[in-house]
Order: structure tokens, then C-alpha cells, then sequence
């Protein structure tokens, strides 16, 4: 009975979503804000319901119980627990379920604990919220029952795909989700400010820790879900620019844009109309990703749905959702007031600038994403690959890097482009000696866009540190100290891409056990292949000793087959060092009892997920910097009345 119940809740959170949604709507007819403290408990309800419905599925797996279809196709029950735990959202069903709980969660906490918005605009905020909530019960309920029976039941499942059996599966999607919803919870404020007109600095306050919170979680999804491939896939590169990985790009792009402008709103009541239009942006790409993943329209290891009747089911809710979200800021956005002005020379401009660019990326890469589905669909194959986002974005992204730097020494409202300048004399001096030094050694053997990518990376990464200069650090708020973290943390991602594009040594040999291969400076002593069994999976291993310099250090690739389904992976060996990273992958054994062994050294590689960490260790130190000064003055402010 415990599929029953969870299907159960699942119809008990839908009825309260359509009866959330009217309340809000005839609150909002009737002029009656009142109503607020019956769409609350809605929303919580709501919340409550769909974790017990997830709970539920989660427990269906770590039973393994074969009756209920979903288990029966994603799961065995040799599996490792951790991987029946994750392997819940490690297909379609399930991950929308988790998508659905995330959303769930959110509208409840957005009804328990924001206070700050007007009590219309929270009303309408809950409604949009449930608005889209409905939209994605139906996809469940009616397309994609994770709950479904199976009879006869089969005596075992059969298996997750050995490609997602990592312990990343419980960390990436859960948070790329999280990130996603927090983007949903921003577009329903959006609609919310839009419906009762009250977009200005109040609303834009209440809905920055959103878009912010998001942000981080999308951060940390991504640069986990590079990482996660990187060393998984055996290919050793770290961005494929694969579709799938564009999805989940693209709603990043369009959230850093909103967290800057939502940012320029809260502070100097200026960018409204920006705001909110990114904030349907960024929705948007949200559901543009979501639609590229479960739609079936394209063949990753990313993409759970092949079935076109579900795809056409998110194509309609995508319609639905953008296209009135559109048409209600072309009917509303006439009414909302212009925000406060400011000079061409100011911190806002910069913004804009930087937003502009982000914007021009973003398009450039929906445009390299879909336009190969575009043709295909009238008989055409093109390919879009890295030379096209690499040459076409990548130069826009170093114009973006340089306009960071420039944003934070820039003064709000007013300010002198030669003052500018001087603040910035500094990194623009070492920029111009970095650009020489590196000319006289560099000219020539590495790429254009690497070579930039190395000057901008030290540059912006010394002008990072700008808003420090000449404070008192112990006084400096903490959300200075994030800005600073998450800048410093692009400068350090640029850099390990520059150099991992700049000085990457590669090595593709045939070998046998006893022989000893040499490569950018590493000697590795090929031992012996051993077969070795795991938990569900049996392997060939490969043991190397690998030295350069002082002692040696054993690595182990691997080549590992599983039963259910059959599969062969590769599990790369990584030996992490302070300047980079030796990367070796075991291939096939060959003629005369010879193995392809695939090496890779990659100069300090690491520092492109260092730097993911610090942009997102940037974001989480901004959040909690600007709820603790509010949390203040609020405190504050009843002390005084008191």
C-alpha cells in the first residue's frame, strides 16, 4: 500500500495547488488580501504532501520492490544502498517527483516565512506559484506515474545505468533542482509584483535571497555535474557543450544577469523592467532544459525520456508558462514606474553591461543548442560542437570578465571615468607587463583565447580584490567579502581553463605489463592487469606506478563491466597534484598481449572547480551577509519602538 499512499498524496497536493491557485485569484478579484491566511495553509499542506510522497518512493527503492514499475526498470536489488538512495531520481519519473517536492517545499516556505512582501503581492506570489505547480502534477499524475504497478512482477529490476552508479548522483541533480525551483519561486514573485504593480526596491528585497539561493545551488550543480563527468566519461575533458549540459548553463546565465539586476533594484530602486524580465528569463530557460531532458529529442545519459507524447506534454506547459508570462509583462510592465536615474559612468551602467553580455552569451548558446534540432526536424543533420561556442562565446566572455572588474570600484549613481581608471591602474599595469612576459615565452605555441584567457584571469583576479583596498577589514559586511570571493573565484575558473586549453599534454599508447612509458615529465612503470569484483559490477585493473621527481604513487584504472543492464565503463585513475592533475584511462588490450592506455597530464585543471567552489562560497557568504544586516535592522528597529 505505501505506491497507494504516495500516489495518493500526490492527488491530495494537486487539489490543494487548484485550490490555492482560486483562492489567490478571487483574493485578488475581490480585493480581499485577507485570503492570504487561507492560501497559506494551502501552500504548506502542499509541501507537507509531496515529501511524503517522495519519502514513499524512496523507501519503494531501498525495499526494492519489484511490484511497482518504476523500481522494477531503474533498480536490482544488488545494488549498493547508496545507489537505490539516489537511483529514486536517477530516471525520469523520479526526477520530476523531486522536482515536484522541491517546488512544494519552496511555496511552503515562501507562505511561512516571507513577511517582507505586501500581503497582495504574497497572495499573488502563492498563486503563480501554484500555477505552476498544477501544471507539473498533471505531467505526473497523468503522464509520468512514478508510481505505477507492474503485473506480473518480475523477480528482479533491471538496474540503473552504470554511468549514473557515482556517488554524484546524489549531489548534482538534487541541487541543479533545488536551483531550478529557486528560479521558479523568482518568476512567481515576478508574476506576483506584476498582477498587484508593486515592483520596487520592497519587492525586489524580498525576492534577491531567492534568486540568490538559486544561484549558489545551480553553482554548485554545475560545477559538481563537470567534475562528475570529467573523470567519469573517461574523455578527460571537463565541458563537452554537450546539449544537456547547455541546459543547465543556460538557466545560470540568466540568473547571474537577474541577481545583479535584482541586486541594482534592491539597492538604488533602479532596472525594475529588467528585473522582472529576467526573472521570466531565467524561468524560462529553466523549462527550455527541462523540456531538452525529458522531451526525448535528444540521446544522453542525461536525458531519461524517450517518449514524444511527454515531451509533447512539457512543450505545451512551456507554452503555457513563458507565453503567459509574457503576455503579462507586455500588458503590465506599461504601469510600472521608471526607477531612478544614474550617469553613463556608474556602477549601475556596469551592471547593464555586464547583464547585456550575459544576455548576448545566453543567446548565442540557445542558438548553437537548438538550432541542430531546428534543422534535423526538416531532414537536415548539423552539427554544433565546441569550435562554434568556443570561438563565438568565447571572446564575449572575456569582454564579460573585464566589465567585472570594472563593476565593483565604479561609485552608484555617478562617477568620473578617469577616477575609474586610476582604481583600476593597478591590474591594468599588470595586464600589460602579464601580456608581454607571456608574449616573449608564449607567442605562437598556445592558442589566441587561451593566451587572453590567462592575462584577463590574473588581471580581473588582482582587481577582484579592489573593494578591499583601504578598509577596515574587520568592518568590511560580509556580502563585500562574498562579491569579492565569487569575482576572485571567475578569475581562478578562467585561469585552470586557460591553462587546461593552453597545456594539456596528451598520450595514446599500446602497452604491456613490465613496460615503462615517459610523458610531460611523469614516468609510469606499467605493473600487471588484475580482474577484481565489486559490489555489482566486475573489473580489469590496471596497476601503474606512476613517479615524477621524489617517491612513487600506485594508480589503479579501471575497465569494469556490469551485468544489469550490460555495460563496460571506464574508470579513469586521477593523481591530484599541487599544479595539476595525471589522468589515465585503460582501454582495450590489443595484438601480442599489449593494453591502450590513454594519459593525460593537465596542468592546473583543478582550478576551474576550485573556482566553482568560490563562486558559489561567494554566493552563500552574500546571502547570509544581507539576511544577517536585515535580520538587524529589523532588530534594531523594535528595540527603538521599544
Amino acid at each position: 500500500m505505501i505506491a497507494e499512499a504516495g500516489l495518493a498524496a500526490l492527488w491530495l497536493a494537486a487539489a490543494l495547488a487548484l485550490l490555492q491557485l482560486v483562492l489567490a485569484l478571487g483574493g485578488l478579484k475581490g480585493g480581499k488580501p485577507e485570503l492570504l491566511d487561507a492560501v497559506r495553509p494551502a501552500a504548506v499542506a502542499q509541501g507537507v504532501l509531496t515529501a511524503l510522497a517522495f519519502a514513499l518512493l524512496i523507501t519503494q527503492f531501498r525495499r526494492s520492490d519489484m511490484t511497482v514499475r518504476l523500481v522494477a526498470t531503474n533498480s536490482h536489488s544488488m545494488k549498493p544502498w547508496l545507489y537505490k538512495f539516489a537511483g529514486t531520481w536517477g530516471n525520469h519519473e523520479g526526477s520530476m517527483l523531486l522536482w515536484v517536492t522541491v517546488m512544494g517545499v519552496a511555496g511552503a516556505a515562501v507562505a511561512l516565512f516571507e513577511r517582507a512582501l505586501r500581503r497582495d503581492t504574497h497572495m499573488a506570489t502563492l498563486g503563480g506559484q501554484a500555477a505552476i505547480s498544477l501544471g507539473f502534477y498533471a505531467f505526473l499524475l497523468f503522464s509520468s506515474n512514478p508510481f505505477a504497478r507492474i503485473d506480473p512482477a518480475p523477480a528482479d529490476g533491471q538496474g540503473l545505468n552504470p554511468l549514473l552508479q557515482d556517488p554524484g548522483l546524489a549531489f548534482h541533480p538534487p541541487t541543479l533542482y533545488l536551483g531550478y525551483v529557486g528560479l521558479s519561486v523568482a518568476f512567481s514573485f515576478a508574476v506576483g509584483a506584476l498582477l498587484t504593480r508593486q515592483v520596487d526596491a520592497a519587492f525586489a528585497r524580498a525576492m534577491r535571497p531567492w534568486v540568490l539561493a538559486a544561484w549558489v545551488l545551480l553553482t554548485l550543480g554545475i560545477t559538481a555535474g563537470s567534475y562528475w563527468a570529467y573523470y567519469e566519461l573517461g574523455w578527460g575533458g571537463w565541458w563537452f557543450w554537450d546539449p544537456v549540459e547547455n541546459a543547465s548553463l543556460m538557466p545560470w546565465l540568466a540568473a547571474t544577469a537577474l541577481l545583479h539586476s535584482v541586486t541594482v533594484l534592491a539597492t538604488r530602486d533602479a532596472l525594475r523592467a529588467w528585473t522582472i524580465m529576467l526573472a521570466v528569463v531565467a524561468f524560462s530557460m529553466s523549462m527550455v532544459g527541462t523540456f531538452l531532458v525529458r522531451s526525448g529529442i535528444l540521446t544522453s545519459v542525461h536525458a531519461f525520456a524517450v517518449d514524444p507524447e511527454r515531451g509533447s506534454f512539457i512543450l505545451a506547459l512551456l507554452a503555457i508558462y513563458i507565453g503567459g508570462a509574457l503576455a503579462l509583462f507586455g500588458w503590465r510592465i506599461g504601469s510600472v514606474r521608471e526607477g531612478a536615474p544614474f550617469e553613463l559612468v556608474s556602477r549601475e551602467t556596469m551592471l547593464v553591461v555586464n547583464n547585456l553580455l550575459l544576455t548576448v552569451i545566453l543567446g548565442l548558446v540557445l542558438i548553437g543548442t537548438l538550432y541542430p534540432l531546428m534543422t534535423e526536424a526538416f531532414g537536415h543533420k548539423v552539427s554544433v560542437g565546441a569550435p562554434y561556442f568556443d570561438r563565438i562565446a568565447g571572446p564575449i566572455a572575456l569582454a564579460l570578465m573585464v566589465a567585472m572588474a570594472a563593476g565593483p570600484v565604479t561609485r552608484w549613481r555617478r562617477d568620473r571615468g578617469v577616477a575609474v581608471g586610476k582604481r583600476l591602474l593597478v591590474p591594468f599595469a599588470i595586464a600589460l607587463l602579464l601580456s608581454i612576459s607571456l608574449s616573449l615565452f608564449l607567442w605562437g605555441r598556445v592558442g589566441i583565447l587561451p593566451f587572453f584567457g590567462l592575462v584577463v584571469a590574473v588581471s580581473v583576479g588582482i582587481a577582484s580584490l579592489a573593494p578591499l583596498w583601504k578598509r577596515k577589514l574587520l568592518r568590511t559586511p560580509l556580502f563585500t567579502y562574498g562579491m569579492v570571493v565569487a569575482h576572485l573565484g571567475c578569475a581562478v575558473s578562467l585561469g585552470g581553463m586557460a591553462c587546461d586549453s593552453a597545456f594539456t599534454v596528451e598520450k595514446l599508447v599500446a602497452a604491456r605489463p613490465g613496460d615503462t612509458i615517459r610523458t610531460a615529465g611523469w614516468t609510469l612503470h606499467f605493473r600487471q592487469i588484475a580482474p577484481l569484483a565489486g559490489d555489482n559490477w566486475t573489473a580489469l585493473q590496471a596497476e601503474m606506478d606512476a613517479q615524477r621527481g621524489g617517491s612513487s604513487v600506485v594508480i589503479r584504472p579501471q575497465s569494469r563491466f556490469f551485468a544489469s543492464p550490460p555495460t563496460t565503463t571506464s574508470e579513469a585513475a586521477l593523481l591530484t597534484r599541487w599544479d595539476g592533475q595525471l589522468y589515465v584511462v585503460l582501454g582495450e588490450e590489443v595484438e601480442d598481449g599489449r593494453w591502450q592506455l590513454r594519459i593525460w597530464w593537465k596542468p592546473f585543471v583543478t582550478l576551474i572547480w576550485l573556482g566553482g567552489i568560490m563562486i558559489a562560497l561567494g554566493g552563500a557568504l552574500a546571502l547570509v551577509g544581507r539576511e544577517r544586516r536585515g535580520w538587524l535592522m529589523k532588530w534594531r528597529a523594535r528595540m527603538a519602538e521599544a
